[in-house]
């Protein structure tokens, strides 16, 4: 059922470091994310796979990790990503991206569930220095970082008590909170 996939894929920020992602599994991940929808069927987006320790070393340092959480400047070493799939748009096929990005880059993250694996979905980047650090050429907008691996954490939904309450949060074991507005309160009319 869809929703179980949907229920398991949290944005999990701590993973088992030393579990390997293999390129052919991130290959089947990004394949997920290439037979997605796309705005007039252009299909722009174009991706970088990273899943060696001296690639993934690069890329750690221009993400920005759960900015509600204050004094955590994201997961220590032994607790990175294994793997990292970034997302990016062709500008030469395309000058706005709408939502593609957001599409494939769900469809992949409910993948990486369904082979175990868990994910964090990364738009808080340092840009240039990603563009920078992988020399990535200029003809390509870097959209998204999908941090990849197994999870390390807990991840718990629980209804938000009130509309101020939405601010995700960990608890003294280290499980990760994340309030939900209820259903009632996100249909109109």
């Amino acid at each position: 059922m869809i929703k179980n996939l949907i229920l398991k894929n949290r944005s999990y920020r701590r993973f088992y470091q030393k579990s390997v992602i293999k390129k052919k599994t991130l290959k089947e991940l990004v394949d997920l994310g290439r037979i997605s929808s796309s705005a007039a069927n252009l299909q722009p987006l174009k991706y970088i796979l990273s899943y060696n320790p001296e690639k993934n070393a690069l890329i750690f340092p221009h993400l920005r990790w759960a900015g509600y959480i204050k004094d955590w400047p994201g997961p220590k070493e032994g607790e990175r990503p294994s793997a990292y799939i970034i997302i990016l748009e062709d500008t030469k096929i395309a000058k706005v991206f709408g939502c593609d990005h957001g599409i494939a880059a769900e469809n992949i993250l409910l993948g990486a569930v369904e082979k175990k694996l868990g994910g964090c979905m990364l738009g808080a980047i340092d840009r240039k220095g990603l563009r920078k650090g992988l020399k990535i050429s200029d003809r390509y907008e870097i959209l998204l970082v999908l941090a990849l691996g197994k999870p390390k954490e807990k991840v718990v939904l629980e209804i938000a008590k009130r509309r101020e309450t939405l601010k995700y949060w960990r608890d003294k074991k280290g499980r990760h909170h994340v309030p939900k507005r209820r259903l009632e309160e996100v249909i109109v009319g």
